[in-house]
């Protein structure tokens, strides 16, 4: 997936995938998954996709600073 946020370009094929937590099992309407990625300029963001009844319904990428890509890690 590629998004363009505030001028800068995030793309899940040309990141760096640094760490990925799912809930749940494949299928689950409550399920998600949020992955986490670096660019090659050292910008995070994460990646987000789940069913029907998750906290994500559809996929998008949110960018995030550096603290909150380290404060992500150590929660997951």
């Amino acid at each position: 997936m590629k998004k363009i946020i505030r001028a800068k370009e995030y793309d899940t094929e040309k990141a760096t995938l640094i760490k990925k937590a799912t809930f749940s099992y494949f299928g689950d309407p409550a399920g998600y998954e949020e992955t986490l990625y670096q660019t090659e300029d050292g910008f995070f963001f994460l990646y987000t996709n789940g069913g029907e009844a998750s906290p994500y319904k559809t996929e998008n990428i949110k960018s995030v600073s550096k603290k909150k890509a380290e404060e992500w890690i150590a929660e997951h």
